[in-house]
């Protein structure tokens, strides 16, 4: 998938920028403060309806404005043109794929695949289990829609589940209600969990292909799936009822959803020993990188279109032999955008006759080198 121009008015300190890309690789060089990573979020935001940055829309809004929009134009599998914009007023976001509104953004997800390497990944390997089930559920539903539809309506479930927990926290009558619940619970979140069973055991194989291209196989990663408390490889269904039963008591006092593949967590290994608790910074900002290209390569192969790859202030943070390999693998992955403070900083990049230097000035101000 190409993304071959952009524009972005009123978002962040970009009032009126309008790019034009090259169909590889794309560096955007600039001090700090002149709006790279708002370009990388623009990207996000036109392939997900979603920002990379924060959770509130209002926030992305240039000050003193109330709206701002984004525009692109887009080839893959398809040839599209692709509207956003929110309005602060009316608090409403809109999303416009070829003139027609999205009737919904979740019908977005997976049409245009992104994958995203920014310095916020080190969660990923050394934050909490919510960040590691946010990665993998992001690769998976821009993968798969079913998976998707599974997530979204698990969620519906525990949020619906917790209201009722809620209702129930003084008198234990009508659990007859509570058992529905727990039905629902269990179907969907069964699915969800055989599916992530079958894609950790797909996606470990894109994850040793990537780290040997980068490391010349001088390490062995492995990524594992903790579910239901550790009871793998037992019947998924009945596990999963003996824990609600179990914690039927401790869920009404807490008034929390205990069980379930909320609560589950993603293993990295590298050599067979715990990256999260003996890993390297090295290794952890390595393994970082492995895991967005094992997405790049694993979403090309399911969607059979080549996601956009973005890249912010990565390199600066790896040392010279690990960041020249990744800038070697880059050659592979077709379009990307790279965002550096100083190119000359970073001679190991490569910069090809069909890739584009642009050079943010000031506030948004291009210029192409």
């Amino acid at each position: 998938m190409i993304l071959s121009l952009i524009g972005l008015k009123n978002i962040r300190i970009h009032s009126n920028t309008h790019i034009n890309f090259a169909n590889n690789l794309n560096y955007i060089v600039g001090g700090n403060g002149v709006g790279k990573t708002t370009i990388l979020e623009a990207i996000y935001y036109l392939c997900t309806t979603k920002s990379c940055s924060t959770s509130i829309d209002a926030e992305a809004v240039s000050f003193g404005k109330d709206s701002f929009e984004i525009t692109g134009r887009l080839s893959g599998l398809t040839n599209d043109s692709v509207r956003l914009k929110y309005s602060v007023v009316e608090n409403k976001k809109t999303y416009l794929l070829n003139n027609k509104n999205a009737s919904k953004f979740s019908d977005v997800i997976g049409k245009f695949p992104v994958v995203i390497l920014s310095p916020a990944d080190h969660s990923i390997t050394q934050g909490y289990s919510s960040e590691r089930r946010k990665f993998v559920d992001s690769v998976i539903s821009q993968a798969s829609r079913t998976y998707l539809k599974l997530l979204l309506e698990y969620n519906k479930i525990i949020k619906q589940r917790l209201s009722l927990l809620i209702r129930l926290r003084d008198s234990y009558q009508n659990t007859d209600e509570l058992k529905a619940w727990n039905e629902k619970l269990i179907q969907t979140g069964t699915e969800l969990i055989k599916h992530r069973i079958a894609f950790v055991k797909e996606f470990d194989t894109y994850i040793k292909e990537s780290y040997s291209r980068i490391l010349n196989e001088k390490e062995i990663p492995s990524i594992g799936y903790n579910y239901l408390e550790g009871k793998s490889g037992e019947n998924i269904e009945k596990v999963f009822a003996q824990l609600l039963e179990e914690k039927k008591q401790e869920e009404l006092i807490r008034i929390k959803n205990l069980v379930g593949p909320h609560k589950d967590d993603f293993i990295f290994d590298i050599n067979e020993i715990s990256l999260k608790n003996f890993g390297s910074q090295g290794q952890h900002k390595t393994f970082q990188a492995i895991l967005k290209f094992a997405e790049f390569f694993y979403l090309n192969d399911k969607t059979g279109n080549k996601p956009i790859f973005l890249l912010d202030d990565v390199f600066g943070e790896l040392d010279a032999e690990r960041a020249s390999a990744i800038s070697d693998y880059l050659g592979t992955v077709g379009q990307a955008f790279i965002t550096l403070t100083d190119f000359g900083n970073f001679s190991f990049l490569k910069s090809g006759s069909s890739d584009k230097i642009i050079k943010l000035i000031n506030k948004g101000e291009i210029v192409y080198a």
